[in-house]
């Protein structure tokens, strides 16, 4: 296999890892109701904790979380295989990231990508991870609301990005991502601003 049609397979693999939603499949394993049916209808962990159900919810967030680093990490070792790996592993980034929220396996409805945008960022360079997560968490902790702290920590990870990665194409694949993810909050943002939106644990 040459280089090019590899890295398109490799892309291709990862849209399909990202298209397995583990809010469904963890909901079905443990008898709980598909996350589409209640709630925001968002196949997510915060969903997934609106039926009381913690480890659900838990289960969920690492799933979807390690599935965007499993799917970015193969893609940079077998890419470093043949050559510079940076096209395979950027497009293993937007690739896993757009399989969760269009999935194939599920209808193409997926959820916000949160966890899997984590998972693909510790992937890409674990301190831009962990800064990542120390800011949703302090947000999270600080006003009680998943959403502000998502919308922060992706506007915060394009400008992390290029400093921990610099000016290539995983940093740009972050741009991609930052944006599908404000824009997937588009509904959260105007709720924000009009003061309505709900509370973690709400």
């Amino acid at each position: 296999m040459n280089s090019p049609l590899a890295t398109l397979a490799v892309i291709a693999g990862a849209y399909l890892v990202g298209s397995v939603s583990f809010a469904v499949v963890v909901s079905k394993l443990l008898g709980l109701p598909d996350p589409h049916s209640y709630g925001s209808g968002n196949p997510g962990a915060t969903n997934v904790l609106r039926t009381g159900n913690k480890a659900a919810a838990v289960l969920t967030l690492l799933g979807d979380a390690a599935k965007g680093a499993l799917a970015v990490w193969l893609a940079n070792r077998l890419a470093a295989s043949w050559g510079d790996a940076s096209l395979a592993t950027a497009g293993a980034a937007v690739a896993v990231f757009l399989g969760h929220l269009y999935p194939v396996f599920h209808g193409f409805s997926g959820g916000k990508g949160v966890a899997t945008a984590a998972g693909v960022a510790f992937a890409l360079a674990w301190p831009l991870g962990a800064l990542l997560l120390a800011i949703w968490l302090v947000l999270a902790t600080a006003f009680r609301m998943a959403s502000l702290a998502s919308i922060a920590a992706s506007v915060a990870a394009p400008p992390l990005g290029f400093y921990f990665l610099g000016n290539g194409l995983e940093a740009w694949s972050l741009v991609a991502i930052a944006l599908l993810l404000v824009w997937r909050h588009r509904a959260n943002i105007q709720r924000l601003l009009a003061g309505k939106e709900s509370k973690i644990g709400g």
